[in-house]
């Protein structure tokens, strides 16, 4: 778990937080336009979803040391071909190598991994992972800004890439085991294993759009949540602040579930993820300081309980047989929700202001805990049918 959980802020760090540090001097430094160097993510996260059902299903029947080296070779190609880019293709180019590395390398991947591992005992260990994986952001950004100061950003993506072979494919190599035997039960191409009864199907399609939601809130909000707070009217300083207080949040959360909570089924632990988001959402509509802090606490909070229900609740409620399958198919819609949310929040943003595009966050969130509740608390895959 802590091999992994290294490797996963690696991965994290040069992928989805990368842009946030390297996007201006790649800008500066080429000459395109922010908006395309920043869409590179959002089109990574594209190919991403396409081949994530096509990795669960390698990782159900190969196991995930192989699919977790292949991703290391490919987020050092990706990055090589990044540092050298010359024109837009090129770059684009890289994002697509590094999202075959997103979708066989960052957290579904790795929950498949360790489903496949260790059965329906995985829930601690899905734990700990997003706990140790919570500090890349923490990591990866002050170490990504001290290199592109010192060596400019195309050494850093060669830097990098040289990481992530040297150091990464080793290491997944050498510290994954191979699974105890291949999984024996049939998927369909969606990932959804045919041998499920129909209610189970419309259980795993719950999950799916549950998971989606959030994605789509998590990723629209972690781009326009701070414009938002200054379109409202708070002072600079203090909307730093505020976003300061997300990330903590998150670990603290990850933190009591793995100690206190660790025995709670996912089930309460979503709903209590989705309801503590939805209060900490509304508190930043007003635009009061003093509501903000608390409203990025909860809000924090909540998406990192929600980060580890992403892994859990399929594991728990469906068993660990075709695990990998179902993290595949779970991850396709995820990934294009958090491609497709940054731009469907910057619209409304722009069109119709802060206080609407809170308020429509809010109000997907309301959606989603009407779900929750729908959520069984006991292992679907050992009920009977009705």
């Amino acid at each position: 778990m802590f091999t992994l959980g290294i490797t996963q802020i690696l991965a994290w760090a040069s992928t989805f937080y990368l842009p946030a540090v390297l996007a201006g001097p790649i800008a500066r430094d080429t000459g395109w336009s922010l908006s395309f160097v920043v869409g590179g993510l959002s089109w990574g996260m594209l190919v991403a979803g396409l081949c994530s059902p096509l990795a669960g299903r390698l990782i159900d029947r190969r196991g995930g040391r192989s699919v977790l080296v292949f991703s290391s070779l490919m987020l050092g190609a990706g990055l090589t071909v990044m540092s050298i880019a010359s024109s837009l293709w090129l770059y684009y180019l890289a994002w697509s190598l590094l999202g075959v590395a997103m979708a066989t390398g960052l957290y579904d991947a790795a929950f498949a991994t360790l489903g496949t591992l260790l059965g329906e005992r995985a829930r601690g260990a899905i734990t700990g992972l997003t706990l140790i994986g919570g500090f890349a952001s923490t990591v990866g950004w002050p170490a990504l800004a001290a290199l592109e100061s010192w060596i400019g950003w195309r050494d850093t993506c060669l830097v990098l890439a040289a990481i992530h072979v040297l150091v990464g494919l080793p290491v997944h190599w050498l510290a994954v085991p191979k699974p105890p035997g291949p999984e024996k039960e049939s998927t369909s191409e969606e990932g959804v294993p045919v041998t499920l009864d129909e209610r189970s199907r419309r259980l795993f399609w719950l999950v799916a759009g549950l998971l989606t939601v959030v994605a789509f809130v998590m990723a629209s909000l972690s781009v326009h949540l701070l414009a938002a707070l200054k379109q409202l009217g708070l002072p600079t300083v203090t909307v730093l602040a505020v976003g300061m207080v997300i990330g903590p949040a998150q670990v603290v959360a990850r933190v009591l579930e793995f100690s206190i909570a660790r025995h709670l089924h996912p089930s309460w632990s979503a709903r209590v993820g989705v309801l503590v988001s939805f209060i900490g959402i509304c508190l930043f509509i007003p635009g009061v300081p003093w509501l903000a802090f608390p409203g990025a606490a909860l809000y924090g909070a909540g998406m990192g309980i929600l980060t580890i229900a992403r892994g859990t609740l399929p594991l728990v409620l469906f068993g660990p047989q075709g695990y990998g399958a179902r993290m595949g198919a779970l991850a396709r819609p995820m990934l294009l929700a958090q491609a497709a949310g940054p731009f469907a929040a910057a619209f409304v943003l722009s069109a119709q202001g802060a206080p609407m595009m809170l308020l429509l966050m809010a109000t997907i969130v309301a959606v989603a805990l009407g779900g929750c509740f729908k959520l069984p608390t006991k292992p679907f895959h050992d009920q009977h049918p009705e």
